[in-house]
């Protein structure tokens, strides 16, 4: 997966809009006003490329544990939130399946009205 790929992933998905709240380089994918997913542009410049992806606590520790590529989240709450590093050993197919997993969870935590704007 390059970065164009992640790109067009995020923005299938219903109701994603994208952000460089924090400074020009990190840019963040929110759905309903929240984060999903955030990566650094430099470093897929550099050739070492990570996302940040929300995750269930308990999924998070098994994905840790399971992987390499996989740690706590960078500058992120430790609990809900993992990094996954590119070109490791998870696969681009695993990789999507975290961003859907991050996706969905940010989803069902907006208020009933947000979630049936978004649908709309």
């Amino acid at each position: 997966m390059d970065i164009q790929q992640l790109y067009e992933f995020c923005q299938s998905k219903k109701g994603v809009t994208e952000h460089f709240p924090f400074d020009e380089d990190t840019l963040v994918f929110k759905v309903g006003g929240k984060m999903f997913c955030l990566t650094s542009l430099s470093e897929w410049e550099k050739g070492t490329p990570s996302l940040n992806l929300k995750c269930d606590p308990e999924r998070a520790l098994e994905l840790r544990a399971e992987y390499e590529a996989i740690e706590p989240g960078y500058h992120m709450s430790k609990v809900h939130w993992n990094t996954v590093r590119f070109h490791g050993d998870v696969s681009d197919k695993m990789i999507c399946e975290l961003i859907n997993h991050s996706y969905e969870l940010v989803f069902k935590s907006l208020t009933k009205k947000v979630q049936q704007e978004i649908q709309e």
